[in-house]
């Protein structure tokens, strides 16, 4: 048998072994796709698909290590892999390494650029606006923690300085505790301001589909002037009737129209909030 011709025969067994896991994966046998995929990345270990396929088996198993590990050999092996980011960015994320946004974020790109356009772009979109309000929270908490810390501090030095006013002036005690008094309200005062910006704002009614009160992400209008979620109002139109769900008027799909200024809207929104929200 000629090299060319033992190759070939490899990367049918490779290609046979990655169906094989394909459909212990559909079965949900993960252990066995696995095994499967490990037998293929044996076989040909230069095959990204088969380092994100067994990524995959991994995600299913809760092993975010392996997760890792898997994905970034296939970005070693192709940049572009929208799946490969994906799930690091996911495994990053497990372990509070907010670098996984950044992977999440090129996921999107990636799967966005795509012709045509990645089918998992909405399930990426949820789990970055998820991860975004996760860091948004955990830089929060640290901020309200050193905020706190500093007025301590500073409580501390203005009760210390009032002894020692006391001990100077003992005419002047109840000025100086009156004085005293005033600026702990004052100081208060500053660190309560300075903690508002670690409060999330609710999210404006007209930025929020009127069926899922989630935030828009692809915004259609229909004719009576109501803006819906493009894909929930299109599963109504499938499974519920061809009709306004709020009017109650005849609506076709073909009537729906993309509403760019609530779009525009959403992404000013998220742009000065640092997606500071909760999704479902």
């Amino acid at each position: 048998m000629s090299l060319i011709a033992a190759v070939s025969a490899v990367e049918r067994q490779a290609e046979q072994l990655r169906r094989d896991g394909n459909t212990y994966f559909q079965k949900e046998r993960f252990a066995a796709a696995i095994d499967a995929f490990t037998e293929a990345i044996v076989l040909c270990p230069d095959i990204p698909i088969y380092w994100t396929n067994r990524a995959l088996c991994h995600r299913k198993r809760n092993d975010w290590t392996r997760v890792e590990e898997d994905c970034r050999r296939a970005i070693e092996l192709d940049d572009n892999s929208v799946k490969a980011h994906y799930m690091l960015g996911l495994a990053l994320l497990r372990r509070q390494e907010f670098s996984g946004i950044k992977e999440l974020e090129k996921a999107l790109d990636l799967g966005r650029g795509a012709e045509p356009e990645c089918s998992m772009v909405e399930e990426i979109q949820q789990e970055l606006a998820k991860a975004k309000y996760s860091e948004w929270e955990h830089q929060s908490a640290q901020h309200s923690l050193e905020l706190q810390t500093l007025k301590d501090a500073c409580e501390v030095a203005l009760r210390e300085r009032l002894a020692a006013n006391v001990s100077q002036i003992e005419g002047y005690i109840d000025d100086a505790i009156k004085s005293h008094e005033k600026q702990l309200l004052s100081l208060d005062w500053v660190f309560r301001k300075a903690a508002e910006e670690d409060i999330p704002e609710e999210v404006p009614d007209y930025l929020c589909c009127k069926i899922t009160l989630s935030i828009f992400h692809d915004p259609v209008i229909t004719p009576s002037g109501l803006t819906y979620e493009r894909e929930v109002i299109l599963d109504h139109l499938e499974k519920v009737g061809n009709f306004d769900p709020t009017t109650r008027e005849p609506l076709d799909q073909d009537q729906l129209i993309p509403n760019v200024a609530v779009k525009e809207a959403v992404q000013a929104y998220l742009d000065k909030h640092g997606w500071a929200y909760k999704t479902d």
